[in-house]
């Protein structure tokens, strides 16, 4: 008994029109640099950059600053999400030469004509997206916490204004010396 499979386009209309080979499908803007060995270097995110070694056919994720939790969990969510698209093998997946980085192999293109190096641009692209709108509440929140700080409204401040010095303020005392231990001996300077 033979199974046979047809493939098409969903929702494939007449208006629609299919893109010729080599014309632009798509655009995005991302914040990358290329190195001299080759090597495409991606900055847009918020805690890790992302540099892509097409002649050691790498994905290495390094941490910006300091590596946290956070920081593994991007760079968790970054590989599940380029295994899960067919990007990278995910049995590859290791700790890298640099501390804090985490790197993974490319898969190798079975189509001709689709470079790995563009495919993984595209989805670390994607996954950048993604990861937006988290960042852009982050930032928002903190922003909210340190105006709310800095800038207290009428029901977040006190009605005094100027609070006028006095010679002494407070329980410690110019002068008077306390001792350790709940001990206290008054001496006079």
């Amino acid at each position: 008994m033979a199974i046979e499979v047809t493939v098409t386009d969903p929702q494939t209309d007449d208006d629609q029109k299919r893109p010729e080979p080599g014309e632009k499908q798509t655009s995005m803007e991302l914040n990358l640099r290329k190195g001299v060995d080759g090597s495409v270097m991606i900055f847009d995110h918020e805690d890790i950059d992302i540099v892509i070694l097409p002649e050691q056919n790498k994905i290495v994720a390094l941490p910006k600053e300091v590596l946290t939790d956070e920081v593994y969990d991007t760079q968790n969510h970054l590989y599940k999400h380029l295994a899960k698209k067919g990007i990278i093998e995910f049995d590859s997946i290791k700790g890298g030469n640099v501390y804090g980085a985490l790197e993974a192999l490319m898969q190798k293109s079975a189509f001709e004509g689709l470079n790995p190096v563009q495919a993984a641009i595209f989805q670390i692209g994607k996954f950048i997206e993604d990861e937006r709108p988290y960042f852009e509440s982050e930032k928002a929140y903190f922003d909210r916490e340190e105006k709310k700080l800095l800038e207290p409204g009428e029901e977040d401040s006190t009605e005094l204004g100027e609070v006028p010095h006095e010679e002494t303020k407070g329980s410690l005392r110019p002068g008077w010396i306390r001792g350790p231990y709940g001990i206290y001996d008054m001496y006079r300077v």
